[in-house]
């Protein structure tokens, strides 16, 4: 029930800074669930568009962008399952108004007793960035934040 109530104040929270347009707010919002039927960690991230472009100093309209956004995401995102560094997949990104969204997985994951990770997105570009992760695995939530100076988290389950 208190997680419960915590996912809701956080989306709250998030909801009402996202409201602010005129407001320079950093933050991105990643969503890790582990699928036991494909042993597959499949990542879901969503960032600014606008922050994305400045960032890979390409217009988010050409057909170059997806190609910048996934060797951005594999330069930036660092994963270790049980200390054993892993390989990002780029399943694809979708450009929808002010946001993106970038798919990517690490598959062959049998069991997870830790995951170290590395979430540097946009904390070179915009020093205030703020790299949100929340990670189910097998009923467990951990929520996780990145931002400068605090760029590596691990959870443990």
């Amino acid at each position: 029930m208190k997680k419960s109530i915590f996912i809701l104040s956080l989306g709250i929270l998030l909801i009402s800074f996202f409201s602010f347009k005129d407001l320079d707010f950093f933050s991105s919002m990643t969503k890790v669930d582990y699928i036991d039927g494909t042993k597959t960690l499949k990542f879901t991230t969503k960032l600014n568009t606008s922050h994305v472009s400045q960032a890979t100093k390409i217009d988010p309209t050409t057909a170059a962008f997806e190609a910048e956004v996934k060797k951005y995401v594999n330069n930036n995102v660092d994963v270790a399952v049980n200390g054993a560094p892993k390989t990002l997949t780029f399943t694809g990104s979708q450009v929808n108004g002010e946001s993106v969204w970038v798919y990517y997985e690490i598959g062959n994951i049998s069991d997870i007793s830790s995951l170290k990770i590395k979430n540097t997105i946009l904390i070179g570009q915009f020093p205030k960035q703020v790299n949100i992760m929340n990670i189910t695995y097998k009923g467990n939530l951990k929520t996780v934040n990145f931002q400068k100076g605090k760029e590596t988290a691990e959870v443990t389950f």
